[in-house]
């Protein structure tokens, strides 16, 4: 049986075009009809899994994947990542000198290098990561494996794709990069941006809710739990009124620092190395090393700027 429903797509889809050119026009875009004019989610999506099965192969790579193929499988993989990584770089590097377009020759060869930095990379991310997965294994008591940790953790997860978020950040691909935090955020509810800078063996236990900011610094050996906000205290702006952007606005964690679940910690502030930060506490002024921190010590305690 079939029906006549009457949706009136002509009128819609007319519609939609005229919204679509309002909104263009009103935004100085030019783009010729028919080119794709920003990156592609699904694509950036497609390169990430690729990236992390070429650096975990036997255990992020294909189920049928055996060992005397490892190599073949690495190089085979990376080579085709990298390609579409060159294709959406050079979409941001356009959209970026859209207003004073690069030679088509100089976009593509700034594009490439940007791409073969960030492949020279790949071997030292591994190991850092191999440090992040270490971390996890023996941060919680209910892990089984590193294996376990790597194919199942919501926090190594996050971490694969900050690792390689931030990689594309320093290069100025802050567009990739984004999308690539958001890909993570939204699969596991954790929200690093890809500017903040992470040191080794770093571990997001359980890891829902955690929010970590642009310019966050945060040390080696760090464990942080769910819950957990390195956020801004306050966002300062010009005479006009706008907000600035790329203010140092977040807080420093040194090395050895522990965060418990539901913590918030705002501001440029530094949170001494080795201290223990208690669950749900709120804390806007720097700590020395060693600091010991819980709702309890906070009690009779008065606010401080």
């Amino acid at each position: 049986m079939t029906y006549d429903h009457n949706w009136q797509l002509d009128t819609i889809v007319e519609q939609l075009r005229e919204a679509r050119s309002e909104w263009r026009s009103a935004q100085g875009r030019t783009h010729e009809p028919g080119d794709r004019e920003l990156p592609s989610r699904t694509a950036m999506k497609s390169i990430v899994e690729s990236l992390a099965g070429a650096l975990f192969p036997m255990r992020l790579g294909p189920a049928d994947l055996r060992k005397a193929n490892e190599d073949f499988y690495v190089g085979h993989t990376l080579d085709q990542a990298l390609n579409l990584l060159l294709q959406q770089a050079m979409l941001e590097l356009r959209h970026t000198h859209r207003k004073n377009p690069l030679d088509p020759d100089d976009l593509l060869q700034q594009a490439r290098d940007i791409v073969r930095r960030f492949a020279a990379e790949l071997p030292h991310l591994r190991r850092i990561l191999d440090t992040d997965v270490m971390a996890a294994y023996r941060g919680d008591p209910a892990a089984q494996s590193v294996d376990e940790v790597l194919l199942c953790y919501p926090g190594v997860l996050a971490v694969i794709h900050h690792r390689f978020a931030h990689l594309l950040y320093r290069e100025g691909l802050t567009l990739l990069a984004r999308i690539i935090s958001e890909l993570a955020h939204s699969e596991t509810g954790i929200d690093i941006h890809p500017g903040a800078r992470i040191g080794s063996s770093f571990f997001i236990d359980h890891g829902t809710g955690v929010v970590i900011g642009e310019t966050a610094i945060i040390g080696e050996r760090v464990r942080i739990y769910q819950a957990v906000t390195l956020g801004a205290k306050r966002f300062e702006s010009d005479d006009e009124g706008k907000l600035l952007k790329g203010q140092p606005r977040h807080p420093i964690v040194e090395d050895d620092v522990v965060i418990y679940a539901g913590a918030t910690i705002l501001g440029r502030i530094t949170i001494g190395a080795g201290s223990i930060i208690g669950g749900n506490v709120w804390v806007t002024r720097s700590l020395p090393p060693g600091s010991n921190v819980s709702q309890a010590s906070l009690k009779n305690r008065p606010c401080t700027d």
